[in-house]
C-alpha cells in the first residue's frame, strides 16, 4: 500500500490518497481518496472496492457513517444515512432491476416506515418493516399498465371501514414486539 497525503506525528492526518498494487496488472490503483484523522478515514471520502463498486460519503473512525452513496458490484445502489458501516436512518435502495425501497433503516435492515416500488410488476407497497421483513401495510397497483410483468389481476380496493386504524394497531403491536426483543430485561435471566 502507498499513501500520498498529509501526515501528523507519523499518522495519516488531513487529505490523502491510499493506493494498492493490482495483483493482475502490478500497477497501483486507488483504494481511498479523502480525509484522515489519527490514521483512520474521517470526514468526506471515496473508497473503491472494485472498478464497479465504491462508496462516496462520510466516514467516522474508519467506518461509513453519515450521508453516503454505495454503488454495489451487482448494480444496486444505496443512497442515504449510514452508521458504523450499515444502512441506518433514511435511505433509498435502488435494485438492479429498477425496483426500489425508500424509507427507514436500522442496523443495515429495513426498520420502520417505507415504500417499496415494484416497477417490474406495477405495484407499490407502503408499510412498516421490522428487521427487514414487511409486517403491515397496503399493496396497490401503481403504473401497472406500463409494467414488464404485471400480475394477471388488479389488486382489489380495500373496503374496511377504517383501514388506517387497522394499520396503526398492527404497527403498534410490531413496534412493541421489536422493543421487547431488544430489551435486556425481557430475557428472563
Amino acid at each position: 500500500m502507498i499513501y500520498d497525503g498529509e501526515w501528523r506525528c507519523g499518522k495519516r492526518e488531513g487529505f490523502g490518497t491510499l493506493s494498492k498494487t493490482d495483483p493482475e496488472t502490478k500497477e497501483y490503483v486507488r483504494v481511498f481518496v479523502g480525509s484522515w484523522r489519527n490514521d483512520k478515514k474521517e470526514g468526506a471520502g471515496t473508497y473503491f472496492y472494485s472498478p464497479s463498486a465504491f462508496y462516496e460519503g462520510q466516514w467516522s473512525e474508519d467506518q461509513r457513517s453519515g450521508w453516503g452513496r454505495m454503488q454495489y458490484e451487482n448494480g444496486e445502489l444505496y443512497e442515504g444515512e449510514w452508521l458504523k458501516d450499515k444502512h441506518h436512518g433514511q435511505g433509498l435502495l435502488l435494485l438492479a432491476n429498477g425496483n426500489r425501497f425508500v424509507g427507514t433503516w436500522s442496523d443495515g435492515q429495513k426498520n420502520g416506515h417505507g415504500k417499496f416500488l415494484y416497477l417490474d410488476r406495477g405495484q407499490l407497497y407502503e408499510g412498516f418493516w421490522v428487521d427487514g421483513v414487511a409486517k403491515c401495510g397496503t399493496l396497490s397497483d401503481f403504473g401497472r399498465e406500463a409494467a414488464d410483468r404485471p400480475p394477471v389481476y388488479p389488486i382489489p380496493k380495500v373496503c374496511l371501514q377504517d383501514s388506517q386504524a387497522v394499520l396503526m394497531e398492527a404497527q403498534a403491536y410490531f413496534t412493541e414486539e421489536k422493543e421487547k426483543s431488544t430489551d435486556p430485561k425481557s430475557y428472563g435471566c
